[in-house]
């Protein structure tokens, strides 16, 4: 049957309530080479969530342990010379394995080291691409990029430069912002749960990397596309999101109740409360 007509709005929330509870019962091994920044708050977005985080990022490990993970995160937040060789042994020791893989192309653009970086690990075709939408532009070579991490361009303006790393890489493009935007080459899903105090946390973005990971990871026991991988992880985090700004005051509270959030975070929160739009790209580019 023709996936592209199978994918729904309904069929979506479905998946990534199944995807949660199979993330749960066999919690992924998340390989995560990322920025010094968000490594300890990424790994316990992971273990609050119910999966493995590995932070193994140096030369001589970093291919091997990507072979034997669930799914690897390359964040190029704080891209040194050691990382940046470990992140390339590891994406060589994924695509040998079949390890899925998710580039998170920070602050790309302007700076020239990881922008070099990126378009070297583009050409390795990610299974997963996230980023905001000016690091999706400029990775797609159309902008310099934004103000470092931060986003100067809206969501939507990135849909086409989405879609044209999608067609790319043969995988899939998450492009985060008051709605995120997921597209594969047939699909443009776009959620709009979340909470703007994800912004205000130093690692807000660059976790939901990892979560993609994960539930990447899971997808490969379910037989689910990256696409809906992406779109599970992205539910599950801003759903969480919400829970916790419901019961805090401001930041730091909000980065503490964020993970007691994704550690209580069930299936069926996500058919609850989702708001998730699923359309094929065709019809998406013929009303746009």
């Amino acid at each position: 049957m023709n996936a592209r007509l199978e994918l729904s709005s309904e069929s979506t929330v479905e998946s990534a309530a199944d995807l949660l509870t199979q993330l749960r019962a066999e919690p992924p091994l998340v390989q995560c080479i990322t920025n010094s920044v968000v490594t300890g708050f990424t790994a316990n977005v992971l273990l609050a969530l119910g999966a493995a985080p590995a932070m193994v990022d140096i030369t001589g490990e970093a291919g091997m342990f990507a072979a034997i993970s669930s799914g690897l995160l390359v964040n190029l937040g704080t891209p040194t010379p050691e990382q940046r060789s470990a992140s390339l042994e590891a994406v060589g020791g994924a695509r040998t394995a079949g390890t899925p893989w998710v580039l998170d192309p920070v602050a790309v653009g302007v700076l020239p080291v990881r922008t070099a970086l990126a378009q070297d690990l583009l050409a390795l075709r990610p299974t997963l691409i996230r980023g905001n939408a000016s690091e999706i532009l400029a990775l797609a070579g159309r902008s310099l990029g934004g103000r470092g991490v931060d986003a100067l361009d809206g969501t939507e303006a990135a849909g086409g430069a989405a879609r044209e790393l999608a067609r790319s890489t043969g995988g899939a493009v998450a492009v985060s912002g008051p709605v995120d935007l997921l597209v594969d080459a047939e699909h443009e899903i776009r959620i709009a749960n979340g909470d703007a105090l994800l912004t205000r946390v130093t690692g807000g973005g660059c976790a939901l990397g990892a979560v993609m990971a994960a539930f990447l990871g899971a997808a490969r026991q379910t037989g689910d596309s990256p696409l809906v991988a992406a779109s599970a992880a992205t539910l599950v985090y801003t759903l969480a999101a919400e829970d916790a700004a419901s019961r805090s005051d401001g930041p730091g509270s909000f980065a503490v109740a964020l993970l007691d959030a994704l550690a209580a975070i069930r299936p069926e929160s996500l058919t609850a409360r989702a708001r998730v739009e699923a359309v094929a790209i065709e019809t998406a580019e013929a009303t746009a």
